[in-house]
């Protein structure tokens, strides 16, 4: 029975995309890698994909086989150093083949020697807090986890077990994986803040909303919306006569703006009798100091609206990751295009003879 590769030196597939965090705990880099036992209505043998926070900073699939970034402060390090840039284009190539390995040897654990199969690997960190994670998927669901705190492996099936025993045995391999999630990652990430950091520290503060809506049995909704602030760290509460009410409000979580900045909301029911009790306070790095906003009376707005509101932003942001694949994949294959022809046309006949 074949062996699983620890994935010591993952991390280091994407070394460039990694730095892409600035040097604060609210930052976090993400990783998704996707291995694919056969090709299915075009979806290529591997993708990898890294996160900066929410947004999408650079993409590679094993059709076109180069990284290629939307950002351009990314886009500047490839013009800036292309050596540096080409050896981590390599470095995910690498990737690519052992992670096509690791999905053959699942797939014999599994006693599957055909069909349509799918290994996924997600690594991560934050810079401040050492925080990190390194964990394998099958088919869609958890297989193995790696726990850096104990130097272990948390296998999520029988079949795992194979490999947690295997890994478990290697001290020396989890301690390097600790000390890549730890400390090489977030070294990367303060190397590479230099280059965003026009981008990465940016303030941006929220642009502001309450509004009301009926609710049932005489109540209603009070609605504090805050759009388009960056960074993600917020804090937004209702308060009623100077006192936080926590445990009877509703709070959405933070999600991303297709332009890189967050949008969040916060709900509380109270008797209209009560409204002009209430105050949404909001706190975040954009503000000069913090704010206190009352309800606006003529600002009544259907509950439907609101729900479609949030849902039409959460497409938009899913929406926006696909048109930036493609439109990705559309360039990296026009460039190659015109590299080619644009070649010494007797090239080719000398090589053939």
């Amino acid at each position: 029975m074949g062996r699983l590769r620890g994935p010591g030196w993952l991390l280091g597939a994407l070394l460039l995309l990694q730095g892409a965090c600035p040097g604060t705990s609210s930052h976090s880099a993400r990783y998704f890698l996707t291995a694919v036992s056969e090709p299915d209505q075009g979806l290529p043998l591997f993708t990898a994909m890294a996160y900066l926070d929410d947004q999408l900073i650079g993409f590679y699939d094993s059709s076109w086989r180069r990284i290629v970034s939307p950002v351009a402060w990314v886009q500047k390090t490839e013009k800036e150093d292309p050596q540096l840039w080409a050896m981590h284009t390599q470095m995910a190539q690498h990737e690519e083949l052992f992670l096509r390995r690791d999905l053959a040897t699942v797939q014999n654990l599994h006693n599957q020697s055909g069909g349509f199969h799918t290994l996924q690997y997600l690594s991560g960190c934050e810079l401040s807090k050492k925080r990190g994670r390194a964990q394998f998927a099958y088919d869609g669901r958890d297989f193995i986890a790696f726990d850096k705190e104990t130097l272990t492996w948390t296998a999520a099936s029988a079949t795992a077990q194979v490999t947690k025993r295997n890994w478990d045995a290697n001290l020396s391999q989890s301690k390097l994986i600790k000390f890549e999630l730890e400390e090489t990652c977030t070294g990367w990430l303060r190397k590479y803040l230099e280059y965003g950091k026009e981008t990465l520290l940016r303030k941006v503060p929220p642009v502001m909303k309450v509004t009301r809506k009926d609710s049932h049995e005489g109540l209603e909704t009070l609605l504090c919306r805050a759009h388009g602030f960056y960074p993600k760290e917020i804090d937004v509460t209702w308060g009623k006569d100077g006192e936080v009410r926590e445990g009877d409000t509703f709070r959405g979580v933070v999600s991303p703006n297709v332009d890189g900045t967050y949008y969040t909301w916060l709900s509380i029911e109270i008797d209209p009798k009560e409204r002009s009790h209430y105050w949404c306070h909001v706190e975040h790095d954009g503000l000069e100091k913090p704010l206190d906003l009352a309800v606006e009376e003529s600002a009544s707005v259907p509950v439907w609206l609101t729900a479609v509101g949030i849902v039409s932003g959460v497409l938009a942001a899913l929406l926006l990751a696909v048109v930036i694949v493609v439109v990705l994949k559309k360039r990296a294959e026009k460039a190659a295009y015109g590299a080619a022809s644009t070649s010494d046309p007797g090239s080719d006949s000398s090589a053939r003879a």
